[in-house]
């Protein structure tokens, strides 16, 4: 593994509130002081880039096994790489349901040379059913490293309760996709949209119901939650008051909330359709106050790879929009560039404070740490489906023009992705 020095460049590690101009100097995998590079060194100039930790995203679906003509655990870090991701949380709804030990030790040898580190989520239920419990105790051994049934809810709320307990004492984060069944499955967001769209819609209330019932379980047994991709302005403000109550919650939302609406919709696209759905406006900018004042702790992208054939039906088409990509750009495009977070914020709820919730390494520049770092650019460029690098194109963001670029991303002193 060769050394890397990277000269001139302007450095912000969130995890210290370090913001300065230098260098910074990767050895063995590490980071260490500039002054120890020799001649061996591969020498990158950083003038006008900017060097940060590696982002960690705390939602992403792989595909695999499974469904590896959507995605692949390779294909997938090869886009995580080409957005800074170095570590990524893998889903475990896949074809199977990541339920056994088995399919744990397949993912994990799998992702061992890939591009971005891949922690493994075991699911709460088997097949994701929502009634039939999991060995987790078996899948703690096999090396997990968070619980969820993400993509369903866990329908049986004495099963959810035991898996919160579970994570507790080994450590490791349950995250819930908040969603009331009877309430769910619909297209858009119910209201005007859905409307002139003509199609069924999906109630604010489905998420709000789910995300009422798991904070209610946190607060009642004094146990930890992390909510997924929070879209509604009514989630925010029970985790707002939950969060002052002391209630153990931490959430997550994704850039597709903060910059678009259901207003996309209207175009019958089906790369604007997930879930949840896209919101209103004001629900929109709820998202980003409750980044800006801590409510929410992490921005995630949900990544749900689609090939160009399911997604080109707008109503029979399944949910989901790739992300991680343009997940650092989008969000700085539309908070840092709109003057709502500074850099240094932003890279928190990215790589340090998503860090902290998977109770992993990573999100600082120390020396000694791990050396997983990103380089970026304020460059705009415009979001070209065809050029991205995972197997599936169905991007929310395509056509749009983002405001900074990643330029290069170093996983474990290994430069995995290079556009200098």
């Amino acid at each position: 593994m060769q050394d890397i020095l990277i000269k001139n460049v302007h450095i912000i590690d969130p995890s210290n509130s370090v913001e300065k101009d230098g260098d910074v100097f990767i050895r063995n995998g590490k980071f260490d002081l500039p002054d120890k590079a020799d001649e061996t060194a591969l020498i990158i100039d950083g003038s006008g880039m900017t060097a940060a930790p590696g982002l960690v995203d705390l939602h992403v679906h792989l595909r695999d096994p499974g469904q590896t003509d959507k995605e692949d655990i390779i294909s997938g870090c090869r886009a995580a790489a080409a957005g800074g991701v170095t570590q990524l949380l893998a889903m475990p709804n896949t074809i199977p349901t990541v339920d056994t030990p088995e399919i744990v030790e397949y993912i994990s040898k799998k992702s061992q040379d890939a591009d971005s580190v891949v922690h493994i989520v075991g699911s709460i239920t088997k097949g994701l059913g929502g009634h039939e419990p999991t060995d987790i105790d078996a899948l703690l051994n096999a090396g997990i490293s968070a619980l969820s049934d993400d993509g369903r809810p866990v329908e049986d709320t004495s099963i959810m309760v035991a898996a919160m307990k579970k994570a507790k004492a080994a450590g490791i984060p349950v995250t819930a996709h908040c969603e009331d069944p009877y309430l769910a499955g619909g297209k858009v967001n119910e209201g005007d949209i859905s409307e002139q769209l003509g199609v069924k819609g999906m109630p604010a209330a489905a998420e709000d119901a789910g995300t009422a019932r798991e904070l209610a379980l946190a607060a009642a047994y004094d146990l930890p939650i992390h909510i997924c991709h929070v879209s509604t302005r009514t989630s925010a403000d029970m985790i707002r008051d939950a969060k002052r109550r002391g209630v153990q919650v931490t959430a997550e939302t994704a850039p597709h909330y903060l910059m678009l609406t259901e207003k996309e919709l209207l175009k019958r696209d089906a790369d604007y359709r997930m879930n949840p759905p896209l919101r209103t406006e004001s629900d929109r900018l709820a998202m980003i106050e409750a980044l800006r004042d801590g409510t929410i702790d992490a921005i995630a992208t949900d990544h749900a790879p689609h090939t160009p054939n399911e997604k080109s039906d707008f109503e029979s088409a399944p949910n989901g929009s790739i992300g991680m990509e343009t997940s650092f750009a989008a969000a700085y495009t539309v908070l840092v560039a709109g003057g709502y977070l500074s850099e240094m914020q932003l890279l928190n709820k990215m790589s340090t404070a998503p860090a902290a919730i998977l109770k992993t390494y990573g999100g600082d520049l120390a020396i000694g740490s791990r050396a997983d770092l990103m380089l970026y650019k304020k460059e705009e460029w415009t979001v070209d489906p065809e050029k991205l690098h995972g197997k599936s194109k169905n991007t929310p963001f395509k056509g749009l023009t983002l405001s900074v670029k990643v330029k290069l991303t170093v996983c474990g002193g290994r430069i995995v992705y290079n556009e200098i």
